[in-house]
């Protein structure tokens, strides 16, 4: 359903910024942060003061097989693993 979907907000120096994900999870919204090279992630969910603390990283992995002619023959492959929820 769409109703299901929530938004989180990217922290940078313990503020909010203007970069938002939306996602059904925070795990989610931080692989798309990972994704875009942030690696001290802190997502702040939206209508709560409940912060998601995460570490991300990226990697370079080889291209799938079937993949698309335009994909090249690396692709970055996010990861994340969460630190815990700050409920200040």
């Amino acid at each position: 359903m769409a109703g299901d979907k929530k938004y989180f907000v990217l922290q940078e120096n313990g503020e909010d910024s203007a970069t938002v994900f939306a996602s059904k999870q925070a795990r989610g919204a931080a692989l798309k942060a990972a994704s875009r090279g942030h690696t001290s992630i802190r997502l702040r969910e939206r209508g709560t003061s409940r912060v998601h603390v995460f570490d991300g990283w990226r990697e370079q992995k080889p291209a799938p097989k079937n993949g698309p002619s335009w994909l090249g023959d690396t692709v970055w492959r996010a990861n994340v693993k969460k630190q815990g929820i700050d409920k200040s």
